[in-house]
């Protein structure tokens, strides 16, 4: 079985058991979090629809937090003797899908 759950912006193709890294939640770690806006959920047949997916939710369990690769920018104004240079590093949560439930 597996669903579609939609969390910072991004979709995720998720099924029970599988770890993946989200977008930083703001939960500590150990503590449960659920994603409800379900896109869908594949069990014996494909559940798309808005009606049938209300009821359906995502477990799912931090685990950890990781963070992404330095990201450097740079900004150069030729003949005006401007540049500028800064860097970003994304942080993310690292979560257990526990459970699926259409």
């Amino acid at each position: 079985m597996y669903a579609v759950i939609k969390t910072g912006g991004k979709q995720y193709k998720v099924s029970e058991g599988q770890t993946l890294e989200v977008e930083l939640l703001g939960q500590e770690v150990g503590s449960d979090v659920t994603f409800t806006p379900v896109l869908v959920v594949n069990g014996d047949s494909v559940v798309s629809s808005p009606a049938a997916l209300a009821g359906a939710k995502v477990t799912a369990k931090v685990v950890g937090s990781s963070t992404g690769p330095k990201i450097i920018g740079y900004m150069y104004k030729p003949k005006a003797r401007a540049q500028r240079r800064w860097g970003h590093r994304q942080k993310y949560a690292t979560v257990q899908v526990t459970t699926i439930t259409a």
